[in-house]
């Protein structure tokens, strides 16, 4: 997730989604997300507090401050490089759920009244953005993975 001033996807060299001040979300589902997955990463979009306040400090949500989500799949965010010079997918979801997941999540976010653009699933897209601060941040959500020791 970026913290952007705007952002945009083309596909075919037609813009297919664009937005101005808000987050720009490379969404890449795993083996094993499911809704519960969905549910918590989308409350984390909405109300992760990494916007200015009047003080300057990072202190407002993206609903507070009325931003945007630019939603993009990206299964190569699941990409495993430790061996060889060839990235795995295996951890990346099989396209069927991933897609269901990813639409889910779109038509979620539209449902909290948020503005959303999005990319074209399984689309060859080229993204665009200025990313403001930078502020980008990993979110994975914890609900299906075993908790640590």
């Amino acid at each position: 997730m970026q913290r952007v001033r705007r952002a945009s996807v083309e596909v075919d060299s037609e813009v297919v989604g664009s937005i101005g001040p808000g987050v720009l979300v490379l969404l890449g589902v795993a083996r094993g997300d499911g809704r519960r997955d969905e549910a918590w990463l989308r409350r984390k979009i909405l109300n992760l507090r990494i916007f200015e306040d009047e003080r300057g400090k990072m202190n407002r949500s993206l609903l507070e401050t009325g931003g945007a989500v630019l939603l993009v799949s990206q299964f190569t965010l699941y990409g495993d490089c430790r061996k060889g010079n060839r990235p795995s997918f295996s951890h990346a979801a099989p396209p069927a759920l991933a897609e269901e997941l990813y639409l889910e999540m779109l038509n979620n976010l539209k449902a909290e009244g948020v503005p959303v653009a999005a990319g074209r699933f399984g689309a060859m897209m080229q993204v665009s953005l200025l990313n403001d601060g930078p502020v980008t941040l990993i979110l994975d959500s914890p609900v299906a993975r075993p908790s640590g020791p």
